[in-house]
């Protein structure tokens, strides 16, 4: 390791020298208070920016122990320093360009309303060592070294960031435990979902609406959410005290009501619920199972022999429903398929909007049945299969539905959403589904019940380990190697950085997990425990990278499956996974 003072003299000696002389600078060096890696540097200005890291010896950094020794608060206080970061590189206005290419560029990650597990900023759980990752633009005149620009940023812009953003300061003890006690709070709220029998909470005084479609922030003015009377639970939190709001009961849950009414607004915010929220953001109390998958239509994807014969049988062109694989899904194969692994990765939710579903999958009315006869029709609408969902495998389902009344005969409580406050209206849905014929049919066909999982098996389309190239397309999807993998129906996504964790999870599965023995489930598993136990961080190969969030597992599943250089062995079945799940 170089001194401080030894990396000053040689960006002295190579000031104005041609712009691959900053190689010269990869390494570590010990500042005041802490170390700077240059882990990476970028061969051109106009490339992109060198990776750069600061490592804070816990004893420098301050923070007490039980700021970091449990997860959930680790992962909180992580957030709040990127998010403090962010900040003051933002008010020093260090993101403008100060050269040719990207010079005097400084950048880590800008968090958005979620709290989420992030390759910028880790601590150890054992010292309160502090590692946090950025992008530098080494400043350049042209394609000669601007030396003095980037001493003014090591020495005299980066020590002050540092200093504000990775050292407790007594005076500010206040605002850290706000955002500890706020996790607290949220974990306590998950916990107790399992204990009362629910699969959502949402507080009274919680502000679903956001401000644009282009803003998650919070709608200003917003109705604040009011509990019904009757679907109000209480529970009592570690620091807010005793709070109320509507417990979401497993089992079949339906939301109803008139257009812009708020069904949507209050599904979308059960979607984002299955991560912590920031103090401020509306939804700081509201909480969905960490499981829960929305499930939609997703014409032209491709599926990898999926048992989709629980919706699907005897298809004219007579291709095998149990072992069910296509480069082009129509609406309802696809959501036959995106249902059964749902429940394959672990999903013990399914949130739904019939607005993205498609028609003919979810429900089939008496006029439709008598003029289509069902030995001509080939689908099991999923309200036939609903019922068997939750009792016999014990998932639970949310759905919103605006068009078609059959659903009050299969659901345990409806919802109303009526100017964006909810009433129950249960047993007059009962009521009026009773008085007229649905006319839905009960299933006579039974689940399969014989079939393994599935075994995942590369084509061997792509390059080698690291030489694999990746581009992260936003939160739509990315290119891997020459491939494309188009991921944006997987909408509870919450950041760009999470795609491209997936981008590079991909990666590393196909190199080292992906053998044409392990199933998907143990693939998954592989994975997870790899995060677990290293962070993002750990898919990055040669170099750390400073761009990673992690997702949920059912964002890594959805996504294998959605790569079409992968195929499946053998088919997954229901009646197997009956067995297996917890």
């Amino acid at each position: 390791m170089r001194s401080s003072d030894e990396l000053k003299k040689l960006l002295f000696d190579i000031d104005h020298r041609g712009y691959p002389a900053y190689k010269q600078t990869k390494g570590e060096y010990s500042f005041k208070g802490y170390i700077l890696s240059i882990d990476h540097v970028q061969g051109d200005p106009f490339a992109s920016p060198s990776k750069v890291s600061i490592r804070v010896d816990g004893s420098r950094a301050g923070f007490p122990d039980d700021f970091y020794k449990k997860k959930h608060r680790r992962i909180a206080l992580q957030d709040m320093l990127t998010r403090r970061f962010s900040y003051e590189v933002y008010k020093g206005r260090r993101g403008r360009n100060a050269g040719s290419g990207k010079s005097g560029l400084i950048s880590s990650s800008r968090p958005g309303q979620e709290i989420l597990e992030r390759s910028c900023c880790r601590i150890d759980a054992d010292t309160g060592n502090v590692v946090f990752r950025m992008e530098m633009g080494f400043p350049a005149f042209g394609r000669s070294i601007n030396s003095k620009e980037l001493i003014n940023m090591l020495f005299g812009v980066l020590p002050e960031y540092v200093d504000s953003s990775f050292v407790f300061h007594k005076e500010e003890e206040k605002r850290y435990t706000d955002v500890l006690e706020l996790a607290d709070d949220q974990l306590a709220i998950r916990k107790a979902l399992a204990d009362m029998g629910l699969c959502a909470f949402v507080a009274d005084g919680a502000v679903l609406p956001r401000e644009s479609g282009v803003s998650d922030k919070p709608m200003r003015e917003a109705v604040a959410f009011t509990s019904p009377d009757s679907l109000r639970v209480s529970m009592e939190l570690p620091h807010a005290g005793r709070i109320s709001g509507m417990g979401i009961r497993r089992g079949i849950t339906l939301i109803v009501g008139g257009g812009y009414h708020g069904k949507s607004t209050l599904l979308h915010a059960l979607e984002k619920g299955v991560y912590d929220h920031i103090r401020g953001d509306g939804r700081e109390y509201v909480i969905t199972d960490a499981s829960a998958m929305k499930i939609r239509a997703e014409d032209g994807r491709c599926v990898h022999g999926d048992d989709i014969s629980l919706f699907i049988n005897d298809l004219p062109d007579g291709r095998d429903v149990k072992h069910f694989s296509t480069e082009d899904a129509s609406g309802s194969t696809s959501q036959a398929a995106n249902v059964v692994e749902a429940i394959e990765c672990g999903s013990s939710v399914l949130l739904i909007d019939e607005d993205t579903c498609a028609t003919n999958f979810m429900v089939r009315d008496s006029l439709m049945q008598r003029v289509i006869n069902r030995e001509h029709e080939p689908i099991t609408p999923f309200i036939e299969r609903m019922k068997y969902i939750y009792e016999d495998l014990g998932i639970s389902c949310i759905l919103v539905a605006g068009s078609s009344g059959a659903f009050f005969g299969v659901t345990d409580t409806v919802i109303q959403m009526d100017r964006y406050k909810p009433y129950d209206i249960t047993d007059r849905a009962k009521e009026e589904y009773e008085k007229e014929d649905a006319g839905i049919y009960a299933s006579d066909s039974d689940p399969v019940t014989s079939y393994t999982e599935r075994v995942i098996v590369s084509e061997g389309a792509l390059g080698h380990g690291d030489r694999i190239k990746l581009k992260v397309h936003g939160r739509d999807g990315f290119g891997i190697d020459r491939e494309e993998v188009d991921i944006r129906y997987l909408e509870q996504l919450a950041d760009s950085e999470q795609t491209a964790a997936l981008a590079h999870i991909v990666r590393y599965a196909v190199k080292d997990l992906i053998d044409g023995k392990r199933t998907i489930r143990e693939i998954l598993k592989a994975l997870e425990d790899m995060l677990d136990e290293a962070g993002p961080e750990k898919l990055c190969g040669q170099y750390p990278f400073c761009g990673l969030a992690r997702p949920r597992r059912q964002e890594i599943a959805g996504t294998l499956n959605r790569c079409r250089f992968l195929r499946a062995e053998s088919g997954l079945s229901i009646g197997y996974l009956k067995n297996i799940l917890p």
